[in-house]
């Protein structure tokens, strides 16, 4: 199969997974209106899912480290759907929290044997592993548009509709999964991991990882009441600062991915954090609607590192790619929603502004940890082109071509 169909359906498969992702928090509204939830039992059904699915993406992540588990796409794809699908019936707070629970298992499951997967099928492409991230940021956009579309029309009642993505992902596994095994068949196996763990430029890029997070997560909980604020403006505003994030994001994916296959990888991460910084700083202190093409900026930038860190995790780590990837997408970032609380409360203590304000800090220490770090040369055979130039097309050989 040639390697661009693989990643178009792995990246349409990761699109339908992370809907789910998005699905719980985009349910809550219609939690409080129909079952009259308090905000705090709310709060606790988006922890329940997105908490536990972040720990236990590492445990995934080693267990598919001493074995490849493919089957485990279709079937994480299917569990992370049924679960959100489920949550809609029957009024019991309890039961409500098992099924997100169970959804974020599933969530769990999918992304280290995913990202293991997707490198393997990339060969090694920044560009390749971009667009498998894309898909992923595509479904967690999409899932308030798919929740209200379904659950607006005819009340939780009709949750079991918001199982189809989970379906129509998993079928988009099935071809890449018959190519692994048709491979494997022929004997001629995936490309050999070598190299040597390297520990602490894993850990130093975890914790830049956690840095990104904090921001991240911290900018999405409050840039829609902070735009208002700054623009004067109503609900429209605070919504349109928050697709601006959104698409940003998708953006900024991408052109890390293009820029990664012209320049090494830590440069361009160290180069985005430094661009951050200062969008970060116009958000806090810009006045008006000059704010959103820093919110735009700011984006860009904290998503041009997306999947070029989770690679580089993988390259760090060449003999724990699924421990690696489990750590990069899951524990650390799930650091970061644990910082939002402790912003709320300065926010009410003082004000939005001050709140924000230390998170400028935050991409500040990202590229501070980057500028230590190395680039490693990558298991797949190729080496990082460091000047701009064309790409090489992938050699023959691919279990994927």
């Amino acid at each position: 199969m040639p390697r661009n169909r693989s990643i178009v359906l792995l990246s349409a498969g990761h699109a339908c997974v992370d809907v789910y992702q998005g699905a719980v928090a985009s349910l809550v509204p219609f939690f409080v209106a129909e079952r009259a939830y308090s905000y705090a039992a709310a709060s606790g059904i988006v922890l329940a899912a997105s908490l536990l699915s972040s720990v236990a993406q590492p445990a995934f992540g080693a267990l598919t480290d001493r074995r490849s588990i493919p089957w485990l796409l279709p079937v994480s794809t299917i569990l992370g759907g049924l679960g959100v699908a489920l949550s809609g019936l029957g009024g019991s707070y309890p039961l409500t929290l098992l099924f997100v629970a169970v959804s974020g298992v599933g969530v769990a499951a999918y992304h280290p044997e995913s990202a293991r997967i997707a490198r393997l099928a990339s060969q090694g492409s920044h560009s390749s592993m971009g667009w498998f991230s894309f898909g992923g940021n595509v479904g967690f956009a999409a899932a308030p548009l798919l929740v209200t579309a379904v659950v607006a029309t005819g009340g939780l009642r009709f949750s079991p509709l918001l199982v189809i993505p989970a379906v129509v992902g998993s079928v988009f596994c099935l071809p890449v999964l018959r190519a692994l095994e048709k491979t494997a068949s022929a004997g001629s196996g995936a490309p050999t991991v070598t190299g040597t763990d390297d520990r602490g430029s894993f850990l130093k890029l975890s914790l830049a990882v956690v840095c990104r997070s904090v921001a991240f997560v911290g900018l999405s909980t409050f840039i829609s009441l902070y735009a208002r604020q700054r623009t004067g403006g109503g609900t429209a505003a605070g919504t349109a600062a928050l697709f601006v994030l959104y698409l940003g994001g998708a953006a900024g994916t991408v052109l890390g991915s293009r820029l990664a296959d012209r320049w090494d990888r830590v440069t361009v991460v160290r180069m985005s954090y430094l661009v951050t910084v200062g969008a970060v700083a116009g958000i806090v202190f810009v006045p008006g609607p000059a704010i959103y093409p820093f919110i735009a900026l700011t984006s860009i930038g904290l998503y041009v590192p997306f999947s070029l860190q989770v690679t580089l995790a993988q390259d760090y780590l060449p003999s724990r790619m699924g421990t690696a990837s489990g750590i990069t997408l899951g524990l650390t970032v799930s650091i970061g929603g644990l910082i939002s609380p402790v912003i709320g409360g300065l926010a009410d203590a003082t004000s939005l502004r001050t709140a924000l304000t230390p998170l400028i800090l935050a991409p500040a220490l990202s590229w501070l940890l980057f500028r230590t770090l190395p680039e490693p040369a990558t298991p797949f055979g190729a080496e990082p082109v460091r000047t701009p130039g064309p790409v090489a097309a992938p050699g023959p050989g691919s279990p994927f071509e």
